[in-house]
């Protein structure tokens, strides 16, 4: 099968490789249908995490189950599913909660090393009842890929940043998670979205979902336009010691900061005592995938919450190189990318 790889040097190539067997009886084979490039992704092209050897690459993707485990009873051979990026045992006390983060085994992530990458022609899924939804009626390629990461990641970030109905939000990072994140806390019930990016083509396409826009970073802006009270909660799509300080100026006393950005390895000098005496609840979330699906499936399904023109592009599995390239690239234009084998 083909499947994208990135080299020890930190390359993007489309490497020919044995297909994947069952990790298992409770393990499925699913012929990937359509996957995409995650934010998270590219930093393994940034040098922020070490790669001794090439690793098939990509976490999120649907397709069709064409092989299965004796022990799966959910899904047949044929179904049409999308793969939670985030993998637990399914069997232990943490993923009874539905959350694979909380799975005591340690959850794994696909594309990572220890599991083989979605960007590619067959995917092998351990614990397929836990790891797997059937695509639901009325949810779109393009729906299904987000509901895999993306939107799930958002969603959780909103979630946990105890948003106020009618409450006041700064979502800094305006990359597909962050689209995600601004959305989520509208329907959450936000009055206000601050979108933060300096790519304005970002923010342009945020304020198209309602959000009002600012420049990174954005703490100035964000006080005076809150008469120096700062907002109710903080989503940091970034992770970075940039974004967080930013997070942390513009919050207001007693608010809540999400972050689901991913850090790299080294270590953030968090002002705690600052933190302390200002009553901050600081929160870092992996997403619990599984989780978020009975939520936002019938949003989604009611139209309640709109992912529209979070992916502008669809490209070959086999123009992957091509396609990170844009991706690297972090304009607007090239917010989400599709690749379909």
């Amino acid at each position: 099968m083909r499947a994208v790889v990135i080299d020890s040097d930190r390359r993007i190539r489309v490497d020919t490789r044995p297909d994947p067997q069952l990790c298992g009886p409770d393990g499925v084979i699913v012929e990937v249908e359509a996957a995409a490039i995650c934010g998270s992704d590219l930093h393994f092209l940034e040098g922020h995490y070490p790669i001794d050897q090439p690793v098939s690459i990509g976490h999120e993707a649907i397709g069709m189950i064409v092989e299965k485990g004796s022990a799966v009873s959910s899904f047949a051979i044929g179904d049409r599913v999308m793969v939670s990026s985030v993998v637990g045992c399914g069997n232990c006390a943490g993923c009874r909660t539905q959350d694979p983060v909380m799975c005591v085994e340690g959850m794994k992530i696909f594309g990572a090393g220890l599991l083989g990458g979605a960007q590619a022609d067959l995917l092998a899924v351990p614990a397929a009842d836990f790891q797997l939804c059937a695509v639901p009626e009325g949810i779109d390629t393009e729906q299904a890929l987000l509901l895999t990461d993306n939107l799930a990641t958002g969603w959780a970030g909103a979630k946990r940043a105890d948003i106020p109905v009618g409450g006041t939000v700064a979502v800094i990072g305006a990359g597909a998670v962050g689209q995600c994140a601004l959305r989520s806390a509208y329907t959450l019930g936000a009055a206000t979205v601050f979108a933060v990016d300096p790519v304005a083509a970002r923010r342009d396409r945020a304020a198209t979902a309602g959000a009002r826009t600012a420049d990174s970073p954005a703490a100035q802006a964000i006080l005076e336009a809150t008469d120096g009270l700062g907002v109710d909660a903080v989503i940091d799509a970034v992770g970075s010691d940039t974004s967080l300080d930013d997070a942390l100026a513009c919050i207001r006393t007693g608010g809540t900061v999400s972050v689901v950005g991913v850090h790299d390895l080294a270590p953030y000098p968090l002002p705690a005592l600052v933190c302390l005496l200002r009553s901050l609840t600081i929160r870092m979330t992996t997403a619990p995938v599984q989780q978020t699906w009975p939520e936002l499936i019938p949003l989604l399904q009611a139209g309640r919450l709109d992912v529209d023109g979070i992916f502008t592009d669809t490209m070959s599995l086999d123009h992957a190189t091509q396609a990170y390239a844009a991706a690297f690239s972090r304009s607007a234009e090239h917010l989400k990318i599709a690749l379909i084998p």
